[in-house]
């Protein structure tokens, strides 16, 4: 076979391999994709049966983002991308003409809303829950945002306050 009928044939290939791939899609269903709807942040989010610090504080980061993006009236979605960082932050802030008080109030709330879940879940214990509510009221609104985005160090810097009782804790998680 000479180069030429070789191309040829690469070429008509590749065109037929396209319009299979593309016919492939079409009867799967891919013409008629729209994406999965957000689910509604004022809705309550049941908790799972945690396991370990880490897991307890995905689920208060989840939860507190549901609660600040309730208060705002926005997505938990569009939320964390506002505050993956300060830039993303000013965006968000301009697009939904929401100022830094507002964050700061619906944050706060959030995560006052994240620790009543985890205490009702069981997740965290009273003793803690009282100190840490208290501490989220006063906090700056940009630790506040570094606490929904590393909840673990929130909980971890609780569960340091008891010393050597802190193994007895994690023991007690569900």
């Amino acid at each position: 076979m000479n180069a030429g009928l070789r191309a040829q044939v690469l070429v008509g290939g590749a065109i037929i391999a396209a319009v299979a791939l593309v016919g492939i899609y079409l009867a799967a269903g891919g013409s008629s994709y729209t994406p999965e709807k957000s689910q509604d942040p004022c809705q309550h989010r049941a908790w799972s049966d945690p396991e370990g610090l880490s897991e307890i504080a995905n689920q208060f980061s989840i939860s507190a983002l549901d609660g600040a993006a309730c208060q705002l009236g926005v997505t938990r979605e569009a939320l964390a991308r506002a505050l993956a960082s300060p830039e993303a932050r000013e965006r968000f802030s301009e697009r939904y003409g929401i100022d830094d008080e507002k964050l700061a109030r619906a944050v706060r709330a959030g995560l006052l809303r994240a620790i009543e879940d985890a205490e009702d879940a069981g997740a965290l214990s009273p003793l803690i829950a009282g100190p840490l509510r208290g501490t989220v009221e006063k906090i700056p609104l940009d630790q506040a945002i570094e606490l929904i985005n590393n909840a673990e160090s929130l909980l971890g810097g609780a569960e340091s306050i008891l010393g050597p009782a802190s193994d007895l804790l994690e023991q007690s998680l569900p």
